[in-house]
């Protein structure tokens, strides 16, 4: 057997970006992610062994999004990436909203960042600011991976210096809820959708609701259901989606703070309270039994790498 160098354990939340009003800005991290085993190996090349979502459908060598984000990284770098072995046991759903390129990337990016700084030969401890930088890049926007990064909810936006973001901290009454449908949803297809203008006062609408929904999750969740109203993208993608568009209807219509989550065609309800989340939860049980409900709370560690013993990351990978 050939001789292992290092080991590393990587742990990255799903999220929800837009959270209805705030579109390609806020996001949101959940306590439900993806786990990966990671350790180099003399030989050149990348495997990729997948268990839970996607395994036998994502590609298993070079070609894994999850190991050409760490080779961007190292390129960047002016770097080569070491060879290595990837054990992913994945529960974030695909094509779904919620997240799962975006922590793809982020789990690239931070394996290169802890083979870097663990480099017997040349250290280099990447910053914050770099980490968020290249996912920021390979993604093509930040709102869905600044807080798979950083975790809670996240404010992200650009200027001529790069991707920035705020992390903010969600009121302890906020409980999430997802609902997950059987089919998919191409986010380039949704983005098709939407009109390149739109009115003046749609413009505005969405300005107020996205600062009030600021307030309604770190403040006064009891605000949640007008603060996630939303007239910028959803009801134009709403055709693409009917039963994504009639399950937030029905819920919106008894009181719940129902959204698209990300690119759809996932629901998530921003509720005020366990007791307000089972009701939607018990809701979603009569009118739409066959979409799966996740109870869910919000990620605040966003996402980890740690250097493991080489003994433990094999015995991850029988």
């Amino acid at each position: 057997m050939s001789r292992v160098e290092r080991a590393l354990r990587v742990r990255v939340p799903a999220t929800s970006a837009n959270l209805g009003p705030g579109f390609d800005t806020l996001g949101i991290a959940l306590a439900y992610g993806d786990e990966l085993t990671v350790v180099t190996r003399p030989e050149p090349g990348a495997t990729v062994d997948v268990e839970g979502v996607g395994a036998g459908e994502v590609d298993t060598d070079e070609r894994n999004l999850v190991v050409r984000s760490a080779a961007f990284v190292y390129e960047r770098l002016g770097r080569e990436l070491p060879g290595i072995s990837v054990a992913a046991h994945n529960r974030i759903p695909h094509g779904r909203g919620m997240g799962s390129s975006g922590s793809a990337i982020v789990a690239g990016v931070m394996i290169a960042a802890g083979l870097l700084a663990s480099d017997p030969e040349a250290p280099l401890q990447l910053t914050e600011g770099q980490i968020f930088a290249f996912a920021t890049e390979l993604e093509g926007h930040p709102d869905n991976v600044a807080p798979a990064l950083f975790g809670g909810l996240t404010i992200a936006w650009t200027n001529e210096a790069g991707p920035r973001f705020k992390r903010l901290l969600v009121h302890r009454g906020v409980a999430p809820l997802v609902l997950v449908p059987t089919f998919t949803m191409s986010t380039e297809h949704a983005r098709s959708l939407q009109p390149k203008q739109v009115p003046h006062e749609d413009a505005v609408f969405n300005v107020s609701r996205s600062a009030l929904l600021i307030a309604a999750l770190t403040q006064s969740p009891e605000l949640l259901l007008e603060a996630t109203e939303d007239r910028l993208h959803q009801n134009y993608r709403g055709a693409a989606m009917p039963e994504t568009r009639d399950l937030i209807s029905a819920l919106r219509e008894r009181g719940h703070a129902a959204v698209v989550s990300g690119a759809g065609p996932s629901v998530l309800v921003l509720s005020n309270g366990p007791a307000e989340r089972l009701a939607a939860a018990d809701l979603v049980a009569k009118i739409a039994p066959e979409w799966r409900v996740l109870t869910l709370a919000v990620d605040i560690k966003g996402a980890t790498v740690e250097e493991i013993p080489v003994e433990s990351a094999f015995s991850s990978r029988v």
